[in-house]
């Protein structure tokens, strides 16, 4: 056996991915990418995560910017060095379960617009979950790299990773990743965890953490004279905080050792100068929750991208002063769920629910996600520990819950959806198909060319503008609200962004049901005269990802429907009225 730490360290920069994700809410332009990947392109990286995660998503929800056109875009720039892509399993690059004939087409499209190596990893670590995508992944020729989603709880132990890194390798995986994505991994238990996979299977190991909690650089150093093949960091300017360790500084660590990535610091030096550039245009996104150090990661165990996600999501609902009071739901609802790994999809689940109990005062899972539901169900797998029969009531009452993979269940959907969306003329290549059946909600507006470019924010020294001007306001004209969100003043002529009309009304409204947050009405159940039952599901908002139900109160008859599926409502907002 060869000693451990002997070896060339590989370097895999996430700056086009998790850094930018994790710092400014994914929010990186692919015109911004570009320069910054050609320049990326002679450093001599064993790959660049550039595609997958939150970033298709983002894409198409707030940049008017098409994922595919960004695939093959970076992938003409970086004709050496390999992409890379976060694969969330059976779940691909959403938030649910899909299909097994769409999972091979997805995988397919990726790999044929530019994917070279698919990380793929399931929230639950349950391999049923993976396995679909894995083998296509292999059917492509592409570098297969399985991922241990890695978290702290009674129900996990270094003994169970290294038993799970044994099924991965069994399932020819190329190389396993170590997915820290709360930076919780401690440097011991990252010798521990990394010495006993290569002495239970011969295979490259990755480690990917976060700086969340301060811990990973030193873990990282044990991770070098533990054995690790390969290490994920960013460019300084994206670095540390919710991010990674910075790129620079790992190799200047590693000079005229026998860890020697062979990356040129001067070379480096360049890539770095672009990313300044491009930090101080983005700079309004920056927040400093997601930039400082914070031990409490520990306690709450959130992934770097969704705590600025989740700053984004409590400021959605003017709610960001009660970040505390999530911050510490959020181990509860973890321990109710059964101690679930906090990676997308699952840390959204139980984020967007700590969000929902605080939100309605202490009253715990009285608004419950439709994701919650299913994950109780065990529609997402097997989670790690058993959900309580108290917990399982609460949530889904005398339903049954489910034992088998849960894709078991889903009928084939690519020929039907891509029927519909040829008949509502969204499709003009392949990949479009894709995307409406990824995102069924936002992608026909997208399709069709109707959505807006987010503005960048201006960076502020202070909370305010510094016109004293207020960013946000609401307008009110022959009777519809508009929402506004003022982007400069210039003189007395105001330039305004993001105005979005919508009909429901504000006042006291007998038998008016409300809005409890802001969100999209992704779809309305009911129409006006139909008869209603006490709990019965209205409508459906989505918010922060999630789709939230909206029930009936009471038994009665729909008298009046406010919103149409895709308006966007505001907190307090009449959605309808049932008397």
């Amino acid at each position: 056996m060869r000693s451990r730490g002997s070896h060339k360290i590989h370097i895999t920069d996430t700056t086009l991915r998790d850094a930018h994700q994790s710092l400014i809410a994914t929010r990186l332009r692919t015109e911004d990418m570009i320069p910054l990947a050609r320049e990326i392109d002679s450093c001599g990286f064993f790959s660049v995560e550039a595609w997958g995660g939150a970033t298709f998503d983002t894409c198409i929800r707030f940049l008017n910017d098409d994922p595919w056109d960004r695939l093959r875009s970076l992938k003409a720039e970086l004709s050496h060095t390999p992409i890379q892509m976060l694969l969330r399993g059976q779940n691909l690059v959403g938030y649910r379960h899909y299909p097994d004939d769409v999972v091979d087409h997805f995988v397919s499209a990726a790999h044929k617009n530019g994917v070279d190596v698919f990380r793929v990893f399931d929230a639950l670590n349950d391999i049923r979950n993976m396995k679909r995508s894995m083998e296509q992944v292999k059917k492509t020729g592409a570098h297969l790299q399985g991922a241990i989603s890695y978290t702290t709880s009674p129900a996990h132990t270094t003994k169970t990773f290294i038993e799970l890194a044994k099924e991965l390798h069994a399932l020819d995986c190329d190389s396993i990743c170590i997915k820290d994505m709360a930076g919780l991994i401690m440097p011991e238990a990252t010798r521990e965890l990394i010495t006993g996979i290569k002495d239970a299977v011969d295979t490259k190991v990755c480690l990917h953490s976060h700086s969340t909690s301060g811990i990973a650089p030193m873990s990282y150093q044990t991770a070098i004279e533990a054995g690790v093949d390969i290490l994920d960091t960013a460019m300084s300017p994206f670095s540390m905080g919710t991010s990674q360790p910075p790129t620079e500084s790992v190799v200047a660590t590693l000079i005229g050792t026998p860890q020697d990535t062979g990356i040129d610091l001067i070379r480096l030096r360049a890539v770095r100068n672009i990313c300044i550039q491009i930090r101080e245009k983005y700079a309004g996104l920056l927040n400093p929750i997601s930039e400082r150090v914070d031990s409490d990661v520990l306690i709450y165990q959130l992934p770097g991208g969704m705590i600025s996600n989740l700053v984004s999501q409590l400021q959605e609902q003017d709610a960001l002063n009660r970040m505390d009071e999530v911050f510490a739901e959020i181990p509860r609802v973890r321990k109710d769920l059964g101690y679930p790994p906090l990676v997308t999809p699952t840390s959204q689940i139980v984020g967007t629910q700590a969000v929902l109990n605080v939100l309605v005062n202490g009253q715990r899972y009285r608004n419950v996600t439709k994701e919650v539901k299913d994950y109780v169900r065990g529609l997402y797998g097997k989670s790690p520990a058993p959900v309580s029969d108290e917990i399982r009531q609460l949530i889904i009452g005398d339903e049954e819950v489910i034992t088998v993979r849960p894709a078991d269940l889903l009928e084939p959907a690519y020929e039907k959806m891509k029927a519909e969306a040829e008949k509502a003329n969204l499709v003009k290549r392949e990949e479009d198909i894709l995307t409406y059946i990824l995102y069924p909600a936002i992608a026909p507006s997208f399709l069709k060319g109707e959505r807006t470019i987010e503005e960048i924010p201006k960076k502020q020294t202070t909370g305010k503008p510094a016109t004293g001007i207020p960013d946000q306001m609401e307008v009110e004209v022959d009777g519809e609200i508009f929402s506004v969100r003022i982007v400069s003043v210039g003189g007395s002529k105001v330039e305004v962004a993001g105005v979005t009309p919508h009909k429901a009304p504000r006042g006291e409204i007998a038998g008016g049901i409300r809005s409890n947050m802001q969100g999209m009405v992704l779809q309305v159940i009911t129409s006006r005269g139909a008869t209603v039952k006490k709990g019965d599901t209205l409508l459906v908002l989505e918010a922060m990802k999630m789709e939230n139900p909206i029930h009936s109160p009471i038994d009665g008859k729909v008298t009046e429907i406010f919103v149409d599926a895709g308006d966007v409502v505001q907190n307090g907002d009449v959605l309808l009225v049932v008397q």
